[in-house]
C-alpha cells in the first residue's frame, strides 16, 4: 500500500496496513490494480472512438469503476475483486470493439496487455507492479507528481460523470474525451509540457461534466430556490441520507411517503433542500449535522437509520451504529448491508424499528439556494450594487472540509471579509461558517450558498456573467478564491478553474502530497497558485490585487 491521494494521508504517504481513512493495504492495492486495468480499457475504447465506434456498456462502467477508488467511498475488498474481474471483461470487450472497427492496435501500452490473474492471491501478488511510487527513481517527482495530478483529476471527473449518468445525462463525446486522456496516461508520459497541457484538458472535460450534472439536477428537480433549511431535528421516526446523490434521495423520499418517517439530509446533500422537486416532500425535514468528518459523532447520536449514497464514508464500526447504516451506489464497507436497484426498504424498515427523536429541538435554519439561476435572476441588482460601490469585493470560500488542524483558516477568512463584500460558498467547506451571522448588504445575505462541490459550475457561470456585464476578464474582477482541498473531486474542480485561466487561487489548508514542490512550482509559475497562509496577510493580498 502506498497512497497520497487525499489530505488525510500520513506524512510521506500511507504505507501501512490500514490507512488514515480506514482503507486496508489489500483494498488500496486492489484499487491500484483496478485503475491500471481501466487505463487499458480506455486505450482500446479510445482507439475504437477514433474509428467512430463506441460501446455504451464500456462507457457506463468506466466512471463507476473509477468512482469506487476515491477517498472514503468503497472499502469492501470483495467488491473490488468483482470489479477487477469486470474490468478484465470490459477490456476484452473494448478490444473486440476496436478490432471490429479496424483500429490500429500496434504499440499498445502495458495497461492494455497486462496479464494479471483473477483470484485475490494473484491480484495481490501483482500489486507492486502498479504502485504509484515505483517510477519515482526513474522519472523523478515532477513527472510522477503531474501524472498523479491527471490521475486524481480524472477520478474526480469520473465521480461527477457518474452522478450525471445515474440521472440519465451522459454524452458520447464526454466518454470519448475521458478515454483519450486515460489512454494518454496509460503510456506513462514523461514530457512535462505535455503533462501540464493534459492536466488542463482534464479541467476542460470536468467543466463539461459539471455542466451535464447541473443540467441533470435542474432538469429533474428544478432550479434551486432561496430556502431556509431547518438544521434542527423534529420529533418522530427518522432516516438520514448522506453523500451526494440526489437521485437516491428522491427515491428514498418516494419510498418513505406516508410511513411517518422524517427524512434528513447530511453533509453535501444539504443543498438538496433548496430544489423544488425535493422540497415538495413534506417529510423532507431539513438537514442534520455538518461536514463528513464529524459523521462518527453525529451518526452515533442519530436515533434512526442512515444511508450513504456516494462518497464520504468513515469506519461505521467504531461508534456503535454499524447495525443501522446502509450503503448504496459506489459506496461499500465490508460487512455493512449494501442496497441495490434503488430498493431502500431494508433501511426504511430499520428506521421504523428505531426510536427516532423524542421531541422537537429549537428551530435553527440556514439559507441555501443561491445557485446560478437564483443569482443571475437578480443580476441587475448585483451589478448595480457593484457599480455603486456597495459591493466592493467577491470571495469564493469553500470546497472539501476535513479533520486536520488548519481548517479554521476558512472560517476565520470568512469572518474577516469586509462588510462591503459578498462570500460565495459551496461544498461541505461551508459548514465552517454557514451558521455565522455575517449580516447583509441591502437585504442580500453576505454569505451565498451556491450548493454542492459540483456547483462550482454555478459559481463559474456567475463569475463569467458578472465579468461579461462589466466588460472585463474574470481575473480582472474584484474576486478572490480560497479553496479548501481534501480529495479528488476537489482536484478536478481545481483543474477546471486553472483551465479557465483563473489565477491567484489560495489552496489549503495543507497541499496535496502529490503536489511535490516541483509540481507546485510549475502551477505557481503558470497560474500563481498559492498555499493558504496567515488569514490577515492573505486577505490583505487579495484586496490589494483587486484594488
Amino acid at each position: 500500500m502506498y497512497c497520497v491521494q487525499c489530505e488525510q494521508s500520513n506524512k510521506g504517504g500511507c504505507a501501512v496496513k490500514v490507512g488514515s481513512c480506514g482503507k486496508t493495504s489489500n483494498v488500496a492495492d486492489l484499487q491500484d490494480i483496478l485503475l491500471r486495468l481501466m487505463l487499458g480499457v480506455s486505450v482500446y475504447a479510445d482507439r475504437a472512438a477514433q474509428q467512430g465506434a463506441r460501446d455504451a456498456e464500456v462507457d457506463a462502467f468506466t466512471p463507476y469503476a473509477w468512482f469506487t477508488t476515491l477517498t472514503n467511498v468503497n472499502f469492501d475488498r470483495t467488491r473490488f475483486i468483482t470489479l477487477i474481474n469486470q474490468a478484465l471483461d470490459m477490456r476484452d470487450r473494448a478490444r473486440a470493439l476496436a478490432e471490429k472497427a479496424g483500429a490500429d492496435l500496434s504499440n499498445l501500452p502495458q495497461p492494455a496487455t497486462w496479464a494479471v490473474g483473477r483470484s485475490e492471491e494473484e491480484l495481490l501478488a501483482a500489486a507492486p507492479m502498479v504502485a504509484i511510487q515505483k517510477d519515482m527513481d526513474r522519472d523523478g517527482p515532477t513527472v510522477v507528481g503531474l501524472r498523479a495530478l491527471i490521475l486524481y483529476g480524472l477520478k474526480g471527473t469520473a465521480a461527477y460523470a457518474e452522478h450525471a449518468r445515474v440521472l440519465g445525462n451522459e454524452e458520447a463525446a464526454v466518454s470519448a474525451g475521458f478515454h483519450r486522456i486515460a489512454a494518454f496516461l496509460a503510456s506513462d508520459p514523461s514530457d512535462v509540457g505535455q503533462l501540464v497541457a493534459e492536466s488542463m484538458k482534464v479541467g476542460e472535460l470536468n467543466l463539461k461534466v459539471m455542466e451535464l450534472l447541473d443540467a441533470a439536477n435542474t432538469g429533474r428537480f428544478g432550479h434551486p430556490e432561496i430556502t431556509h433549511v431547518r438544521m434542527s431535528p423534529k420529533a418522530g421516526k427518522c432516516l438520514l441520507v448522506s453523500g451526494h446523490d440526489m437521485g437516491d434521495l428522491e427515491a428514498i423520499l418516494e419510498q418513505t411517503k406516508g410511513k411517518g418517517i422524517n427524512v434528513y439530509t447530511h453533509g453535501e446533500l444539504m443543498p438538496a433542500n433548496a430544489y423544488p422537486g425535493l422540497k415538495k416532500y413534506a417529510h423532507l425535514a431539513g438537514n442534520y449535522g455538518g461536514a463528513w468528518q464529524d459523521q462518527q459523532r453525529e451518526f452515533a447520536a442519530f436515533p434512526g437509520a442512515i444511508i450513504m449514497t456516494s462518497n464520504c464514508l468513515i469506519n461505521p464500526e467504531i461508534r456503535g451504529y454499524a447495525d443501522r447504516i446502509f450503503t448504496a451506489g459506489p459506496v461499500g464497507w465490508e460487512g455493512i448491508p449494501h442496497l441495490t436497484n434503488h430498493d431502500f426498504s431494508p433501511a426504511i424498515a430499520r428506521a421504523l424499528e428505531l426510536p427516532g427523536f423524542e421531541a422537537d429541538a429549537s428551530e435553527e435554519t440556514v439559507i441555501a439556494g443561491f445557485a446560478r439561476n437564483t443569482v443571475m435572476g437578480v443580476a441587475d441588482t448585483l451589478l448595480d450594487m457593484i457599480g455603486k460601490g456597495e459591493v466592493k469585493h467577491l470571495f469564493l470560500i469553500g470546497g472539501c472540509d476535513g479533520a486536520r488542524p488548519g481548517r479554521n483558516y476558512f472560517h476565520d477568512l470568512a469572518m474577516a471579509t469586509p462588510s462591503d463584500s459578498l462570500v460565495l460558498t459551496l461544498g461541505c467547506g461551508k459548514f465552517r461558517f454557514n451558521r455565522e451571522d455575517l449580516g447583509d448588504i441591502n437585504g442580500v445575505p453576505r454569505v451565498l450558498d451556491v450548493g454542492q462541490c459540483n456547483d462550482a459550475y454555478s459559481a463559474i457561470q456567475i463569475a463569467v456573467a458578472v465579468a461579461g456585464a462589466l466588460n472585463v476578464g474574470v481575473n480582472d474582477l474584484p474576486l478572490s478564491m480560497a479553496i479548501s482541498w481534501f480529495e479528488q473531486k476537489a482536484t478536478a474542480v481545481l483543474l477546471t478553474l486553472l483551465s479557465l485561466g483563473i489565477r491567484n487561487i489560495h489552496l489549503g489548508p495543507t497541499l496535496p502530497q502529490f503536489l511535490t514542490p516541483e509540481v507546485l512550482q510549475v502551477l505557481s509559475d503558470n497560474f500563481a497558485l498559492k498555499p493558504t497562509g496567515n488569514v490577515q496577510t492573505d486577505l490583505a493580498g487579495m484586496l490589494k490585487l483587486a484594488a
